[in-house]
């Protein structure tokens, strides 16, 4: 059953790929920099998905689908703080990076926070919440969804990068 009042629902871009959210979707790429880690390694927010969901037992970033009239942005934060205890007021935001499917969109919204303090899980769609050094993403396996974008948004709000 499709709740016509959220963006939550299955829809088909125009590859044929088949998408969660009716009004695309955004996730929130929380980035820190700990003091002990090497140039140009930052930490990042990643979450352990549930076994039941769509690419289950992947790591990827916290996200969902946009409801009506949300901005990626807005929908990235309301995401971030349904599925976890991070404090979403204090971080700042750096950039946005779009993934555009041909009639679907998946928005990395990209921020940084000032502190990486231990984040549980809220809700069912997590088993954890983990920030993972950059360097060694490369460990876990990842949400393909967010494997592809890694590229393109790993140099965001790096310094000197």
């Amino acid at each position: 059953m499709i709740d016509r009042g959220s963006g939550d629902g299955w829809v088909h871009c125009a590859h044929g790929h088949k998408h969660w959210g009716l009004f695309g979707a955004a996730g929130l790429l929380v980035r820190h920099r700990a003091a002990e880690d090497p140039p140009g390694v930052d930490r990042i927010l990643l979450q352990h998905r549930a076994a039941w969901s769509h690419h289950g037992g992947t790591w990827g970033i916290p996200g969902g689908a946009r409801d009506p009239g949300e901005s990626a942005r807005t929908a990235a934060l309301r995401e971030a703080a349904e599925e976890s205890t991070l404090d979403t007021g204090p971080v700042t935001p750096l950039d946005e990076y779009v993934d555009d499917h041909g009639g679907w969109t998946y928005t990395t919204v990209v921020v940084r926070a000032s502190e990486a303090p231990p984040i549980e899980v809220r809700g069912a769609e997590s088993t954890e919440l983990r920030w993972v050094r950059t360097d060694h993403l490369d460990r876990l396996e990842l949400h393909p969804g967010f494997a592809t974008t890694w590229p393109s948004v790993r140099t965001i709000g790096v310094p000197g990068a």
